[in-house]
């Protein structure tokens, strides 16, 4: 269908210009000039949007049970339960964590602007485990990165790494989840909560624009998880 549309209106690879396809070009619209080209039409086939999958709950057990360090414990929990991009949770400081309050500070992909986001108790408690695990191993001061590598010499952990880390405990659980569904099963649960209006889901999320902020669809298979989950399934504990 693509390969007849772009000989129809001679663009794309298969344009013929010289050939038949010539007379069968249709005529400019309303409004658009003589001899330009149009990428879309009435007869355009529509490329039907995918469905953000949501991690279930007893996949997102099985690799929260195979992360092998508090550290990644934290970021996981931190994840599923802000809802934070991959690479904004990433820039989170030292000084920036407010456990009395329950909240994280992290820059906003595209504004470049802190703000302060929600998490859950479970979250924190990785945290501060992890934070008493490399007390010695990494500097220290507010303004000083949160995420630090855990092979000596310590180095801020980078967007690649995070990634390489979860991919591994996937491999691990022999599930095949992201970090950024992790972010749409953060989204479906706050989308849910009866008690949260969707322009404070749009504040979290940071969406520039209410539209991009839509209620839950299809489901991935079974329930999404939830951030109680990172509770659940840590080690010696019952499900």
């Amino acid at each position: 269908m693509e390969a007849w549309w772009e000989a129809v209106r001679g663009v794309g690879p298969y344009a013929q210009r010289d050939g038949p396809a010539d007379f069968l070009r249709l005529p400019p619209r309303r409004g658009q000039r003589p001899g330009a080209q149009s990428g879309a039409g009435l007869y355009r086939p529509t490329v039907p949007k995918r469905v953000p999958r949501s991690v279930p709950d007893t996949e997102f057990n099985e690799i929260f049970a195979r992360l092998p360090s508090h550290r990644d414990r934290a970021l996981v929990a931190f994840y599923i339960s802000t809802g934070a991009r991959a690479s904004e949770l990433l820039t989170a400081w030292q000084g920036g964590v407010d456990p009395g309050r329950q909240l994280i500070g992290v820059v906003r992909k595209g504004t470049g602007e802190v703000q302060e986001l929600p998490a859950s108790t479970d979250a924190f408690v990785w945290l501060r485990l992890y934070q008493l695990e490399m007390e010695d191993a990494i500097p220290r001061g507010r303004r000083v990165p949160l995420w630090w590598t855990l092979r000596n010499p310590s180095r801020p952990l980078t967007y690649h790494a995070a990634h390489r880390m979860f991919e591994r405990a996937n491999t691990k659980a022999g599930t095949s989840a992201t970090l950024h569904a992790l972010r749409h099963t953060a989204a479906y649960r706050m989308a849910e909560d009866p008690n949260l209006p969707l322009t404070d889901v749009q504040f979290v999320l940071g969406h520039r624009q209410l539209t991009t902020t839509q209620r839950p669809g299809p489901r991935g298979r079974g329930p999404a998880a939830s951030p109680g989950s990172a509770r659940r399934c840590a080690p010696g504990s019952r499900a």
